[in-house]
């Protein structure tokens, strides 16, 4: 469902990388996908598990196998439990909106298909601004006829 697609380092999505050959052939620009890297979805999901596990069920948390992190959270569900629940709120509506969001700037930038949209959506939702952000750089291909094309040959010249 989700597939990288190849790039290097510190190096914006262009074009040329968005035509980088993926397992599916050559990707196009209406089906532009990055996938979050593995670390950072784990972090993420780790985060909103144990975020939630404060939230739903703090009577079976295990504080005091997490040394001072156990510690600290204890204070916070004994001392502020309302802050928590309301910060876990916050979160889920955060990765929702980033997700509604994120449909609309896919139109903007040109990823038309529908299942891409669906897949950057559904990425976004589950691991927020570390799949959000592979989209807000993505710089799409400008069309030769635009004036934006026509500017870009200016400049090289």
């Amino acid at each position: 469902l989700f597939s990288a697609a190849p790039q290097g380092e510190g190096e914006r999505p262009t074009a040329e990388t968005a035509e980088m050959a993926t397992s599916e052939g050559p990707q196009r620009a209406t089906t532009y996908f990055r996938q979050t890297h593995p670390v950072f979805m784990a972090a993420v999901v780790f985060g909103l598990l144990y975020h939630g596990w404060m939230v739903f069920s703090p009577e079976t948390f295990p504080y005091d196998f997490l040394g001072p992190i156990g510690t600290i959270t204890n204070y916070l569900v004994e001392n502020h439990k309302v802050y928590v629940d309301v910060g876990y709120a916050i979160v889920w509506l955060i990765h929702i909106v980033e997700a509604l969001y994120c449909i609309k700037l896919c139109r903007e930038k040109g990823i038309t298909d529908p299942a891409t949209q669906l897949r950057w959506a559904v990425q976004t939702f589950c691991f927020g601004l570390t799949s959000f952000f592979h989209l807000v750089i993505y710089d799409p291909p400008k069309e030769e006829g635009t004036s934006e094309g026509l500017d870009r040959k200016k400049k090289k010249n």
